[in-house]
């Protein structure tokens, strides 16, 4: 993240920054990602949140029926920055070159 916010702030790109790890998130914007964002890529599987996951649970997160209560309770198992460009593009995770020329 701080990448991210540094990049932006270099290229004085104003921004919004909503922190689901404090507000939280709802069902329907989870849905609406999935929509445009394979779930194997909005969960970050890598990361401490995930791994400390029972074996039930990491099953679950790869339906997306299960998939979005988890990730409502575990915040921090989604894939950050998830920056929304417009009304359906998404940027997820932070990679300079991709961004260079996105914004």
């Amino acid at each position: 993240m701080k990448k991210a916010f540094t990049w932006l702030d270099k290229h004085k790109i104003e921004y919004s920054f909503h922190d689901y790890k404090k507000e939280g998130i709802d069902a329907p914007t989870i849905h609406h990602w999935m929509k445009k964002i394979p779930l194997e890529q909005l969960i970050n599987s890598k990361g401490p949140t995930f791994r400390k996951l029972s074996d039930k649970e990491k099953a679950a997160a790869k339906e997306p029926s299960t998939a979005v209560d988890l990730m409502m309770k575990n915040t921090s198992m989604i894939k950050r920055p998830l920056v929304v460009l417009g009304k359906d593009q998404y940027l997820l995770g932070f990679k300079e070159e991709e961004w260079d020329t996105k914004f």
